[in-house]
């Protein structure tokens, strides 16, 4: 069932860096989030909800679990007879020892002949480390209708924020007459998403041209859409409304999964019309023992819970024992807080566990605090 001969690629190649131990072995995009999650499973689903057929995911750093995870094209619906999940690790050495891919565009340059066995009329491409929703069947009709040669997915962020992003200034059509990375003095507050659709004929041109340049970065944000701007090409900006969260820090992952303890949050996981298609873990039904007090918490299956639970989310399979209490915070899958432990404005990695009445975090502390490593308690 081909809808709009659109092809995406999926970045999923960041390193995380400001996620710290949490990306030690994991990539970013195969991080664990809001209870039985990965964050790759937003881009995943908004292809196979957009009718998009064909994904190609690009992975590089610690890739073996994203690897493995993306492998099984199954679980998005992507399993078709002309449809699949492929992943796309670097082919070409930047450097002697690493593989590794020298900027956006590079990436996708790497993989001209994958997306050429297709000939798409579009291509998509999109990041993999961010959690939104979102049509981008709606976002080609807007392309097409437009008759754009690109077209950038912006969110109009607060003004005093705006010089952390790329800022995208448009005409009153929603045409972009210019671009600026980071700029000191913002002129607008519509910020690029990193969301963009291409001709793929103009792009797949552009991109053999960029390949030779020496000066280049490699990068769309750096080389490619300032030179469209510099050719006089149309480019139009797409906006987006609605919740959107690049989680690349810890501050940001804890934010976005305390943002699920909101009644409002914009960002339904049980849409049945818009489903987020995950993996099945085979796990029990929670238990709350008799004990246990609980107040404003988002529990997954098979966690135990035994002690008192406040404004926190728990990933599958946590265990809080008697007397513990969990405040403020997000509980990775596995994780075990012993009986009498304290948790406070933390995020606990996957399978931490937190020794009797052993105290982490504090309710007065500026940031997040990330517990990667066993916490011992009182023998």
């Amino acid at each position: 069932m081909k809808h709009n001969n659109m092809l995406a690629m999926i970045l999923a190649g960041g390193r995380g860096s400001r996620l710290h131990d949490l990306t030690n072995k994991v990539a970013k995009p195969a991080v664990s989030y809001g209870g039985r999650y990965r964050i790759i499973d937003f881009p995943l689903s908004n292809c196979a909800n957009s009718g998009i057929d064909v994904v190609g995911v690009l992975t590089q750093y610690e890739s073996i679990l994203l690897n493995s995870y993306v492998a099984a094209g199954r679980r998005w619906g992507l399993d078709a007879k002309d449809s699949g999940v492929y992943v796309l690790p670097p082919r070409e050495k930047a450097d002697a020892n690493l593989d590794v891919y020298r900027g956006t565009a590079d990436a996708i340059s790497q993989n001209i002949d994958f997306i050429d066995t297709y000939s798409p009329e579009y291509v998509l491409i999109l990041s993999g480390d961010h959690i939104y929703k979102m049509d981008y069947d709606k976002m080609l009709a807007y392309h097409k209708e437009n008759k754009a040669d690109a077209t950038i997915a912006v969110i109009e962020v607060p003004m005093k924020e705006a010089s952390r992003f790329g800022i995208m200034n448009t005409d009153d059509t929603g045409r972009i007459v210019e671009f600026e990375e980071k700029p000191e003095n913002p002129k607008s507050n519509l910020a690029s998403m990193g969301i963009y659709i291409f001709e793929w004929k103009l792009l797949r041109k552009m991109l053999l041209a960029d390949m030779k340049d020496p000066d280049s970065n490699h990068d769309f944000g750096k080389d490619i859409i300032p030179t469209l701007l510099n050719d006089q090409k149309s480019l139009y900006a797409y906006k987006y409304k609605g919740y959107w969260k690049d989680v690349g820090t810890i501050d940001s992952l804890w934010e976005a999964n305390m943002d699920l303890l909101d009644k409002n949050n914009e960002l339904d996981l049980s849409d049945p019309t818009w489903k987020i298609y995950t993996e099945d873990v085979a796990a029990l039904p929670q238990y709350i023992g008799p004990e246990a007090d609980i107040s404003r918490a988002f529990i997954t299956q098979g966690c135990v819970i035994d002690g008192e639970v406040k404004n926190s989310v728990l990933f599958t399979g946590v265990k809080v024992g008697l007397g513990a209490k969990v405040i403020d915070s997000v509980l990775m899958p596995g994780v075990e807080v012993e009986p009498g432990a304290v948790i406070c404005r933390a995020l606990v990695a996957d399978g931490v566990k937190i020794g009797k009445q052993a105290t982490v975090g504090s309710a007065d502390s500026e940031h997040i605090e990330l517990v990667a490593k066993r916490v011992k308690g009182v023998e």
